[in-house]
């Protein structure tokens, strides 16, 4: 390492010079404003800056000599300048050389000037050492460094099944989804362990140059947050489940539904079922009859033209074949090897291999993965994302494809349009009932008193209906307004997308008038338009 370019002090009884000697081999450069500052502190202040700079900063090997003020009687000592870090944990000592007849400072001079500042832990004695070896000037050394906190371990809490609400089935090496073995649903056995608390683990207080305590950060605490059918040990680190069921974590707090196994179909031998937990179906849904739970639906069969509801998730092992009659809703994700000719609605997301004539909803993602990943016919919704591998078919089939809104949203929305249809076709249909009773009151003519109540009856009823039309319409806008801001909504084709598909993202349409290959659908400045995936 290069030695460092520093100044000091030439003092005899005609002047004060400052000498300044340059740096070598690489070593750091003189600051003008260190030396200007040492240089008041002396109370010398006699020189001439532009010559002190130039003295400073012009390249040279040569020691020069800047005249800072008169003679003077008093020599100046090796000066050690001490500043400690704001968190108290280290200390910088600063060194200026002595003037000439000055005296060098000693191991001892160091340490005692550290003790009077009261710097009493951490002194580091091998740095002191390279100092006093080196000399080097206008540099910092680290003479003493506090012992910094140990720290410890925030509580844990380590969960015995799926906690993820977004976990997606697994795919296989080509793509394709083996319906028959999911994890989305994690069913527990009773005397199971669901969770176990690991409690923080303290760690150790620091100290500082002046020795006094530094603590390390604050711990994060947890306590197992539970519901019923699970018991506590008795430690109060660990919980088991009372019951065979569904296990779930929502805020924080472990859920256990109990299970109702239905070991065969669903048909006459059962009826329709509803449950306040999570239900088990072995084989089908037959036609005609329901299930509704609180928890989880899982169906190892087929659901034919039946209605599910779950306050969770739906699963359909082998696909849903609704005969057009079908439906399907769950507050959660609905994953279903296919789905043929049924309404789905989600509040999650759709996971499928295929959809065929149906009228499918999802507030999140629908992906329709698998080798052939097709969606043929009706009408898809969904609030972010539409992933397909074909969308539609070589004969052209109709097929409609939304995303960029809550599909709640959308369905409400189109409700008020077809309510508002109505309205304005009533509003059409007394209008000129009104017209002409107003024209023979212009001409004085002769009306009966039960015409003149009727027409009173229907002009109340015109002004009732404007008013829900003016109620309708704002309401309207203002959800027309929520569809526009969506503008982040994709639609992806991994295959291809065939005419006679209209794509819808918020509030713009476009008709697919040729093949597509390998395509994503945006939005931008207003309009849909594709980029290669």
């Amino acid at each position: 390492m290069g030695k460092n370019a520093y100044f000091r002090l030439n003092i005899s009884d005609k002047d004060t010079l400052l000498q300044i000697f340059p740096a070598q081999e690489g070593g750091k450069k003189l600051e003008l404003k260190e030396v200007t500052n040492y240089l008041e502190l002396k109370g010398l202040n006699k020189y001439n800056l532009k010559e002190l700079n130039d003295a400073i900063t012009i390249p040279t090997q040569e020691v020069r000599q800047v005249y800072v003020g008169d003679g003077r009687a008093t020599y100046e000592n090796e000066q050690m300048e001490v500043t400690v870090s704001s968190d108290k944990m280290l200390v910088f000592c600063h060194f200026y050389a002595p003037s000439n007849k000055g005296k060098m400072m000693t191991e001892k001079d160091i340490f005692a000037d550290l003790q009077s500042r009261n710097i009493v832990r951490g002194i580091d004695k091998a740095e002191v050492q390279r100092f006093l070896s080196e000399r080097q000037y206008c540099v910092d050394y680290v003479f003493a460094k506090g012992t910094p906190p140990v720290n410890g371990e925030d509580a844990r809490i380590e969960y015995f099944f799926n906690t993820n609400l977004n976990l997606r089935p697994k795919k296989n090496e080509d793509g394709s989804v083996d319906y028959r073995e999911l994890n989305t649903i994690s069913r527990v056995e009773e005397g199971q362990m669901l969770a176990k608390l690991h409690p923080a683990v303290p760690g150790k207080p620091g100290v500082d140059v002046y020795g006094g305590p530094v603590q390390g950060r604050q711990l994060k605490t947890l306590k197992l947050d539970f519901s019923n059918n699970i018991s506590l040990s008795e430690d109060k680190t660990e919980i088991y489940s009372n019951v065979t069921g569904h296990a779930s974590l929502v805020n924080g707090k472990v859920f256990v539904a109990d299970v109702y196994d239905v070991p065969a179909d669903v048909d006459n031998a059962t009826g329709n079922i509803v449950y306040d937990g999570n239900v088990t179906i072995k084989g089908n849904v037959k036609t005609g009859f329901s299930v509704t739970a609180k928890g989880d639906i899982i169906v190892e069969g087929v659901v034919e033209a039946a209605y599910l509801s779950a306050g969770g998730q739906v699963i359909v092992k082998r696909g849903i074949n609704g005969r057009s009659k079908g439906r399907v809703e769950a507050k959660g994700n609905i994953i279903s090897k296919f789905i043929e000719n049924a309404v789905v609605v989600s509040g999650g997301f759709i996971e499928t291999g295929c959809i065929l004539h149906s009228q499918v909803s999802a507030e999140e993602d629908i992906r329709v993965s698998g080798k052939k990943g097709f969606v043929s016919g009706g009408l898809i919704r969904a609030g972010n994302l539409v992933e397909a591998q074909t969308i539609g078919s070589a004969m052209g089939t109709v097929t409609q494809v939304e995303v960029g809104a809550p599909p709640a949203v959308k369905v409400h929305y189109d409700e008020l349009g077809q309510e508002a249809a109505k309205v304005k076709e009533s509003l059409d249909k007394m209008r000129p009932i009104l017209v002409n009773f107003n024209e023979k009151l212009k001409k004085k003519e002769a009306v009966a008193p039960e015409r003149m109540q009727h027409v009173q009856a229907i002009a109340q009823n015109y002004k009732k209906e404007q008013e829900k039309l003016a109620e309708l319409q704002a309401e309207m806008k203002q959800l027309h307004g929520k569809i526009q801001m969506s503008n982040n909504a994709k639609i992806k084709i991994k295959g291809t997308i065939y005419p006679g598909v209209s794509i819808t993202i918020s509030d713009v349409n476009l008709n697919i008038k040729s093949e597509r290959s390998f395509t994503k659908y945006v939005k931008e400045r207003g309009e849909i338009v594709a980029r290669p995936m």
